[in-house]
């Protein structure tokens, strides 16, 4: 693999050039900046609230100095409450090139859209500048999803996943499994395999945290479509859920925007902080992804068993697909067909191997299916996190 070199060390797969909007009303001219921009690796993301965040700010600033981004423009309408100062100052003190237009200023839609096309140019120039190097397979971040599943995904795509990942880990790599909200009732089984007695409490903290917030919410992660598929409790989603981890420790729990220290495997709590409040969204597969990519992720396994068409901006999402039916009714959106599995066609072991190539074909370049069909989803929450406690990266201290 060869990968684009960041000032941080750390490296790229792909050289993408974002084009930000910082609230809602800035989003269409973002959008029309993208779509005339005429280049490749164009891609449009933001956060829709007009109101400070926090946890936005902090999202938005590790998306955009993420590896696989060489370039930025941000979008502000001009009166919002995202600190665009700030976030335009953590991309400039990255290395990368970036500009700011405030539609504001400009002058409206038109003018802004032509100032928007004559930055993307100067900042693709630059970009284009960017060489590329030698990557090993010991610096590659893959995390892991599922959405759409039914009961084929537990027993066929999510423990192919869990065999990719062993792989991985053995090679060196970092993987990111999460959805704590869809691992209640796994945290004893996770705790066991914690690498240290505190971790293992940290993670029993962050599963009690999501059952309180799901029981106050008023809502789980059992969907209707779940039921239709198969599914019977939630518990069976939950251990479906759980086997795309593999079998390797685990290594740390993180946060979103918590960067993994080093190699291993790592549990992600997406489960906001603090007494469960009005306003904070159910489990979505998008803004997970996004959750994902945050903690470094240069590319994501998404398991489905329903079916799923989405990808993402920034990263690659890879689809596997559980279901036989679905992969014949599906083909031209999944990577790779689990469902021989369910078929007796292939063993998980030999669809984990799969996965694992298709990984690192990927990584070294090759489109992933959602990326050759153009898909680019993004959503950016309101959410609110703590600090992670000193006991969920015990390998940073480790020499």
């Amino acid at each position: 693999m060869q990968g684009y070199l960041r000032s941080d060390g750390r490296k790229g797969i792909r050289n993408q050039l974002l084009v930000v909007y910082l609230v809602e009303c800035a989003h269409h001219v973002a959008r029309l900046i993208v779509d005339q921009s005429g280049q490749a690796g164009v891609q449009l993301v933001g956060f829709p609230g007009c109101y400070p965040n926090a946890y936005a700010l902090r999202i938005m600033q590790r998306l955009c100095t993420h590896p696989n981004v060489g370039g930025v423009l941000l979008l502000s309408l001009g009166c919002e409450g995202f600190n665009r100062e700030e976030l335009e100052a953590t991309v400039r003190e990255s290395g990368r090139p970036v500009e700011t237009l405030v539609i504001q200023e400009c002058g409206g839609t038109r003018k802004t859209l032509a100032a928007g096309l004559a930055a993307t140019a100067r900042i693709g120039g630059r970009m284009a500048e960017q060489g590329r190097v030698d990557m090993a397979l010991d610096e590659l971040v893959v995390g892991t999803i599922c959405g759409g599943s039914d009961g084929t995904s537990g027993i066929s795509a999510n423990p192919a996943v869990g065999n990719s990942f062993n792989r991985l880990v053995a090679e060196g790599a970092t993987c990111i499994f999460e959805e704590t909200g869809e691992l209640i009732g796994c945290e004893h089984i996770m705790m066991e395999r914690a690498v240290t007695p505190e971790l293992a409490r940290q993670i029993e903290a962050v599963m009690d945290k999501a059952a309180n917030y799901y029981e106050t919410m008023g809502f789980g992660s059992f969907a209707p479509g779940n039921a239709e598929g198969g599914l019977t409790t939630q518990e069976e989603k939950s251990m479906g859920a759980y086997s795309k981890s593999g079998d390797s420790p685990i290594s740390g729990l993180i946060k979103p925007g918590d960067l993994p220290p080093r190699g291993g495997l790592y549990l992600l709590d997406i489960v906001p902080d603090g007494e469960p409040r009005f306003g904070f969204p159910n489990i979505s597969d998008n803004a997970e992804i996004v959750e994902l990519i945050a903690c470094g992720a240069h590319l994501i396994l998404f398991t489905t068993g329903r079916g799923s068409v989405v990808g993402s901006a920034i990263s690659p999402v890879i689809k596997i697909c559980a279901n036989p039916d679905t992969y014949r009714r599906m083909a031209d959106d999944m990577d790779v067909n689990a469902g021989a599995i369910i078929e007796g066609d292939a063993s998980v072991e030999q669809v984990g191997k799969d996965i694992f190539e298709r990984a690192r074909a990927v990584a070294a370049g090759a489109p992933s299916v959602s990326e050759a069909l153009g898909h680019q989803e993004f959503i950016l929450t309101y959410k609110t996190f703590e600090p992670i406690g000193p006991g969920c990266l015990p390998t940073a201290r480790v020499a």
